[in-house]
């Protein structure tokens, strides 16, 4: 995946401020560039004629959506509410008891537990009910020519023409978010190269319609981004406004390469967050021991998060994703019936 993280400003204002800048290629002119390019990565003539002869000029409404995401423009606390609701939980258990099975069989082989790979599942295609109906081809080349993140998006593009040369999906079928995220995973093109499984042994990686690949490609790239089996990604911790202002004044805010990593703090042991005087939400009991955790922020709500938390802002660089995914898998699973014997098939790697 990728973070997706930007200022909200409407597409005119965008525009006007690219007028200022250096005088840049027509979309024409710069799609030249990307054929001959494409054609010099050994892409085939035919692939590339048939994705880029429908893309005629950027898509505004692609523009728009980059840069008024919900991620960003949303509380931490209004996310959560928008995206762990009743309904949404009890379409997650219902998904959950169709797919259990299967689920602890992924579980098994990747170290990561249903109710996160179900978390990521609902926040990302409602359990497989929607994934995204724009070309990426066209949606991609629109965000590789706007000049804000164009470097990162023009890769993504010759990775999708990658993926139609290999015969993985045809052109008609690659189709998904306006950020150019693919099938009920929503993978970028990149991850979908590296992190997608055919846990099926069908031949095809199919994160737009085969469970057991999706469920695979989920929980391989979140331990390919070193998702630890075994532990848990956190717990939500009472902060009073005289713990806050302590914490503001003696704990340092992490680095990172994105905004969500440089909006938690330094990892501390849970010894020294008892110190400071975090408590655990719901009850008496305090954070104890060497484990280190960094502090993760809302207006009114706050959580201690350990090393596993850092996969899920690879999948999404946004605390109010990641803490949504793991609320709505907790819900889901709370009460779920016990998980079932996995079955030994022969054939599976």
């Amino acid at each position: 995946m990728v973070a997706l993280g930007g200022v909200a400003q409407p597409f005119s204002a965008a525009l006007s401020a690219q007028s200022t800048d250096a005088p840049r290629p027509t979309f024409s002119e710069w799609l030249a560039g990307v054929r001959a390019e494409a054609l010099s990565r050994g892409i085939r003539q035919e692939v590339i004629d048939a994705a880029l002869d429908e893309v005629a000029e950027p898509l505004p409404v692609i523009l728009e959506r980059d840069r008024a995401q919900a991620e960003t423009v949303f509380s931490l606390e209004k996310y959560i509410s928008r995206h762990v609701t009743k309904q949404v939980i009890a379409t997650g258990r219902e998904a959950l008891a169709r797919h259990r099975t299967l689920l602890d069989e992924v579980s098994e082989r990747y170290g990561v537990p249903p109710r996160i790979i179900v978390g990521i599942w609902g926040m990302e295609s409602n359990f497989g009910r929607f994934s995204g109906l724009r070309p990426t081809v066209s949606a991609l080349a629109t965000l590789a020519w706007d000049p804000r993140r164009a470097a990162f998006f023009r890769r993504e593009l010759f990775d999708a023409l990658e993926i139609v040369n290999r015969g993985d999906i045809d052109l008609a079928h690659l189709r998904g978010s306006w950020a150019g995220a693919m099938g009920q995973v929503q993978f970028m093109p990149s991850s979908y190269l590296q992190f997608a499984e055919d846990f099926d042994g069908d031949g095809r990686r199919d994160i737009w319609s085969t469970p057991g690949d999706v469920f695979a490609s989920i929980a391989n790239y979140l331990k390919g981004h070193g998702w630890a089996a075994g532990q848990t990604w956190g717990r939500e911790v009472k902060v009073t406004p005289e713990v806050a202002r302590r914490v503001t004044k003696d704990v340092a805010p992490r680095n990172g390469s994105c905004q969500a990593t440089r909006n938690m703090t330094v990892a501390l042991p849970m010894s020294r967050w008892n110190e400071l005087g975090i408590r655990v939400a719901g009850g008496d009991a305090s954070p104890a021991g060497d484990t280190q955790a960094s502090l993760v922020a809302g207006k009114t709500r706050h959580f201690l998060v350990y090393s596993n938390y850092d996969a899920l802002l690879e999948y999404n660089c946004a605390h109010s994703y990641a803490i949504s995914v793991v609320l709505l898998g907790d819900a889901i699973t709370a009460g779920a019936a016990p998980a079932k014997a996995i079955p030994r098939k022969r054939g599976r790697r």
